[in-house]
């Protein structure tokens, strides 16, 4: 199975994104910072609060990262504790029904210390350590190869398909934006088109970080 994430949620993610995996007929994962929901960036402008919910209501997981998107190696555990808090509440504030189950590492760096903690609020914390999780799976420092053109091309994608064909094992993928000229950390909707195709070729499911742990069971 294969599932995509996107990080941060530019409104391009949660706009062309989403709509190129619900016409494959998947959902994606989207970890949010709510202090960056509606907000200028340098690449682009965050996803609004009703393109939050639309998401949610379609059916695409909104998952966890720190409020204020800073890296938890920057965080001691009290710290740690406010960010989860502070972006649960902030997300309850726009749809109660939201619930926050899974987390990833602000810019992938993530942190031993902090591991324990996320493992008591989160089923799951996602890096950026490419790879597929197969055999024995790190839930607190989950794979994730880029779906980031200036870091893999369409070969690329196609070799990480059939490792964890060749593997059984579960395949992520991480992006942020997805317009045409994409930030260095984005994607075309070309290459993530190709990569819902990929999946369909090889009968692989595309499923939400959430709907992945359910079926193997964590």
């Amino acid at each position: 199975m294969v599932s995509f994430t996107f990080d941060d949620a530019p409104d391009s993610a949660a706009g062309e994104g989403a709509s190129l995996l619900e016409a494959h007929g998947g959902r994606g994962t989207y970890y949010i910072a709510g202090s960056l929901i509606d907000q200028p960036a340098d690449h682009w402008h965050g996803l609004s609060n009703r393109e939050l919910v639309r998401l949610h209501q379609a059916g695409h997981e909104i998952a966890c990262h720190t409020f204020s998107h800073q890296s938890a190696p920057h965080l001691d555990e009290t710290a740690m504790a406010r960010e989860i808090e502070r972006n649960r509440s902030h997300i309850r504030g726009i749809d109660p029904s939201i619930r926050l189950e899974n987390f990833a590492y602000p810019y992938g760096l993530a942190s031993v210390w902090r591991k324990p903690q996320l493992a008591q609020n989160f089923r799951s914390a996602r890096g950026i350590l490419p790879g597929v999780n197969s055999n024995v799976i790190d839930l607190q420092f989950l794979r994730a190869s880029p779906l980031v053109n200036c870091e893999i091309d369409i070969a690329g994608v196609d070799r990480y398909f059939d490792e964890a064909v060749a593997s059984g094992g579960w395949l992520i993928f991480y992006s942020h934006d997805v317009v045409d000229a994409p930030s260095p950390y984005g994607c075309t909707p070309a290459l993530l088109r190709h990569a819902l195709t990929a999946a369909e070729k090889r009968n692989m499911p595309v499923v939400t970080v959430a709907e992945a742990l359910r079926r193997i069971g964590a």
